[in-house]
């Protein structure tokens, strides 16, 4: 966490650390996301020194997570499937199709 930081921006930096990991991102790549969107929410609140036009103007991380949630229409996409089929160790779900995976995940 950034210099300066509180408790709140340390919660939820943990908070979309583990939510990233448990989607399947690596380690790294779940830092990455958890610092880029915790120092934008930093930067659009005003607790950052400095902050880029897009940081400032754009539309929230919170709101943009929801746009792409998988609460759409057609459920979660294959990736998401797939690396819940893996968390639970799913024989055979490599050769699955999207269909065949929401079956056997019961969704």
């Amino acid at each position: 966490m950034p210099r300066g930081s509180n408790s709140k921006r340390e919660r939820q930096y943990e908070h979309i650390k583990e939510s990233a990991e448990e989607r399947g991102e690596s380690k790294n790549r779940a830092k990455e996301i958890a610092s880029r969107t915790v120092n934008k929410e930093r930067a659009r609140s005003g607790e950052s020194r400095t902050a880029s036009k897009t940081s400032t103007q754009d539309m929230s991380s919170s709101r943009r997570g929801g746009l792409r949630s998988s609460s759409g229409s057609e459920g979660p996409t294959y990736d998401q499937l797939y690396a819940e089929a893996q968390r639970r160790n799913i024989h055979g779900r490599s050769s699955m199709n999207k269909a065949e995976l929401k079956r056997e995940l019961g969704k």
